[in-house]
């Protein structure tokens, strides 16, 4: 069996997207080159007696009888078509036979001359082995557009359930997947953009005999047309009694406090018992040159259940950065091995180089994951004409859109400014004479955000600090002052529990080295050139101009987050290696993060725009948006009754949080440095729902058998200190909540709301849960009434 090594996944629970992004030849979670990266799981220590039962192996599921489509050519064969145009994936790189991904097994087809995938057409799959299962597990993607549907799964007594199945685009989600090629070929060559195959997780009731899976109904692939493509199916049956199993576990560059490194596992409850506090249950790694010194510990796990635990270790004396061991994560208790995996680890973490390889071993830091709500900060000069087409365009791209005698934003500036008024003309209004750092950060942290992000150079390419590669900058002219080192001053002084991250375009529309839109500056009305102000002529754009700013911003302002925009021609390759390796030569290491749009592969997080996932993503992803309906930078056009509302801004970021999402909300102050009204109250607003209810949302995690239903969203608070598990209605949940899912609640838990921490009357009859809402509960309640469930076992 080929075991490939995984770095992050992404992807969903219920039919969600779930992806693992393979990163071969040295990934944070993946086996060292060195050594085997086939991972050997044991069940029980044989001196265990009858503590813990054996799990039965994971069951793929024969599907070549129902392949209808051809997804894969070579150099030598061109009779493929993925997805109905002609396109289709390189099969010299994909992998052959049995393949694990993710500690699940699957068989893959790589066949490129014959059909090897199923296009879903509701096409009725008979088990080859009825029984009871935990979950099934899909290797999946998507042609034009992330395809879902729905997947119902039939019990031997006739019965039924069903859930959504979404399968990721296998283009824009290119890289993050469970398998990854760099190219894909064309009808006439190949297409230099990385595409994906993904994986996703459908639960099954394990008290009925599952018999069939009953694929959702797309469509046959053709040209602009979204279908769903199915190439293996792997089924998870049950373990009688008490049964622990470890579906992953590896190594990271992750820190659990300056000294000490993270091992991440993922342990399922495959069993039918319920796990508690008294059994003891503890995760630990046994490894030739390093010790654990912070074991991870479960004190709840109902069936089927899974949690994400992380281990601290330390490297031995002695032990380079980066050497490649052979080890052992085992799960003990009740005074007994539960199960083991052996697998290959890299102790420590040497020096970043820059290749992908190096970087992806890098992901996003715990306290990234953890913090889930920030503020984005889009201020500069386009803060001056502030405007836009209400709901259309960005205000930020004000500059941009004025060049298109189609665009509104072209009449708009003539008629109120003139044909000869140069957008440069707009840098000595921008004043910042009202900017209050200190009272900017005191507002982020009042409304809940655990960082922020600045916009240190928009595409304008005006910079707010004081960069010495450009007299374009807000020192040398404008407000005269380091706009960025006072509010990272502010912060570090006032709100030092915040993080502080910095955006930075790597291309400016009009910069004469290396022009975005193909031209340095012009009138739009004469086509006439007009100045660059501030411009300092350089010989090339990123050795020159680019590189040196971004490393005037890692080694003078330390951000813990680097967003970049855009991508387009960079040395992001050296300049995350640097800015990784600034971090982490520290006398106290940090771990600080960056984005997907550095112009590379490697990436901690994905950034959706105006838009977030449809499911659970694994992967970490930050989903960004305004409170203004359509810009992240100030639109004076807009009136304060579009802006989102208090409502929509907490079910927004509670929507995010369940599918593993951080928020980024955006606000746009104006040129003299005052945030407007509207936002000030809609995050204070913001503040005051979390400072009731961000225990459903800080430091927890998503639920792996679902995200939704309905209008209901699910998280967990994992470890051993208040575990729970909540439920977040939504909307106002009236006398009776009810949830019809296997929520994780049996006999003696407490079910509450939070905000009125009055015990609630429950009853759960094992497929819906029914909680009694007292009218003064309801009451206590706004935007999102979120529900507690209490392990009595915790």
């Amino acid at each position: 069996m080929q075991d490939l090594p995984r770095r992050q996944v992404l992807g969903t629970a219920l039919g969600a997207a779930v992806a693992t992004t393979l990163a071969t030849g040295g990934s944070a979670l993946a086996a060292p080159a060195a050594t085997d990266a086939r991972m050997t799981q044991t069940t029980d220590d044989p001196g265990a007696g009858t503590a813990w039962g054996s799990v039965p192996p994971a069951v793929p599921v024969p599907l070549d009888s129902y392949f209808n489509n051809n997804a894969i050519d070579t150099a030598t064969t061109h009779d493929g078509n993925f997805d109905g145009s002609g396109y289709a994936f390189p099969g010299e790189q994909l992998p052959s036979g049995t393949t694990a991904i993710g500690g699940v097994p699957f068989a893959f087809s790589s066949s490129a001359t014959s059909d090897n995938n199923v296009v879903a057409l509701g096409q009725h799959i008979a088990l080859p082995a009825p029984g009871t299962y935990l979950s099934a597990q899909f290797l999946l993607a998507g042609s034009y557009g992330d395809a879902s549907g729905t997947v119902t799964v039939s019990y031997a007594d006739g019965s039924t359930s069903q859930a959504d199945l979404t399968a990721p685009d296998w283009y824009s989600s290119g890289g993050s997947g469970a398998v990854n090629a760099t190219f894909r070929y064309t009808p006439t060559g190949t297409d230099q953009h990385p595409v994906s195959i993904s994986t996703a997780e459908l639960w099954i009731d394990p008290s009925r005999k599952a018999v069939a899976v009953t694929l959702p109904t797309t469509a046959q692939p053709a040209a602009n047309t979204t279908s769903m493509h199915i190439f293996a199916l792997t089924l998870q049956p049950t373990a009688q009694g008490r049964a622990l199993m470890l579906r992953t576990a590896a190594s990271t560059n992750s820190l659990l406090d300056p000294r000490t490194q993270s091992v991440e596992a993922t342990v399922v409850n495959a069993g039918s018992v319920w796990i508690d506090a008294s059994d003891q249950v503890q995760a630990a790694v046994t490894v030739d040159g390093a010790r654990t010194v912070t074991p991870a510990s479960i004190t709840t796990l109902a069936p089927g259940e899974e949690a994400r635990v992380r281990i601290g270790i330390r490297s031995t004396p002695g032990t380079a950065p980066g050497t490649a061991r052979t080890g052992t994560v085992a799960v003990t208790g009740r005074g007994a091995q539960a199960a083991a995996l052996q697998t290959g680890l890299t102790l420590g973490t040497p020096d970043y180089q820059p290749t992908d390889v190096s970087l992806e071993t890098h992901q996003a830091p715990y306290w990234f994951d953890d913090a889930k709500f920030g503020i984005f900060i889009h201020w500069g000069v386009y803060s001056v004409p502030a405007w836009g087409p209400v709901g259309k365009e960005y205000a930020e791209w004000y500059w941009d859109h004025m060049q298109d005698p189609n665009d509104p934003t072209y009449a708009y500036h003539k008629q109120t400014y003139g044909e000869d008024f140069a957008y440069d003309q707009f840098i000595p209004r921008f004043t910042a004479q009202r900017f209050d750092p200190r009272s900017w950060v005191e507002l982020f942290r009042d409304a809940g955000a655990q960082y922020f992000v600045l916009t240190s150079k928009h595409h304008e390419g005006f910079a707010l600090w004081d960069t010495k590669v450009t007299d374009r900058n807000a020192v040398k002219l404008g407000p005269h002052r380091d706009l960025v080192r006072e509010l990272f001053d502010a912060s570090r002084t006032y709100t030092p529990q915040l993080h502080n991250g910095l955006y930075y375009s790597l291309p400016e529309w009009f910069n004469p080295a290396n022009p975005w839109m193909g031209h340095a500056p012009r009138n739009p009305y004469t086509l006439q050139p007009v100045p660059y102000t501030g411009y300092i002529p350089v010989n090339d754009y990123v050795a020159d101009y680019q590189t040196p700013q971004v490393l005037e911003l890692i080694n003078g302002y330390d951000p813990d987050i680097i967003w970049f925009d855009i991508g387009g021609v960079n040395d992001s390759l050296h300049t995350m290696a640097d800015y990784l390796n600034h971090a982490k030569n520290r006398p106290m290491p940090k771990d600080v993060t960056y984005d997907n749009r550095g112009g590379i592969a490697a990436h901690d997080f994905t950034t959706p725009e105006y838009t977030t996932y449809k499911n659970t993503v694994v992967a970490k992803w930050e989903a960004s948006r305004g409170l203004d309906p359509f810009s992240y930078g100030y639109n004076s056009a807009t009136p304060d009754s579009d802006y989102m509302t208090a409502e929509q801004v907490v079910q927004t970021l509670v929507d995010i949080v369940s599918k593993n999402g951080n928020f980024l909300l955006d606000i746009g102050p104006k040129a003299d440095g005052t945030i407007p009204d509207i936002m000030r109250t809609r995050l204070r607003q913001t503040g005051q729902w979390l400072a009731i209810n961000g225990e459903s949302v800080y430091g927890t995690t998503y639920w792996s058998k679902m995200a939704q239903l309905g209008n209901l969203r699910f998280t967990i608070r994992q470890g051993p200190r208040n575990p729970a598990f909540y439920i977040s209605s939504l909307g106002d949940p009236g006398s009776t909540l009810v949830v019809q899912a296997p929520v994780p609640v049996r006999k003696g838990d407490k079910v509450t709301m939070l905000g009125y921490n009055q015990p609630l009357d429950w009853e759960f009859d094992g497929e819906t849960l029914t909680v009694q809402v007292p009218a003064a509960a309801r009451m206590a309640g706004q935007y999102a009434w979120v529900f507690k469930i209490a392990w009595s076992g915790g």
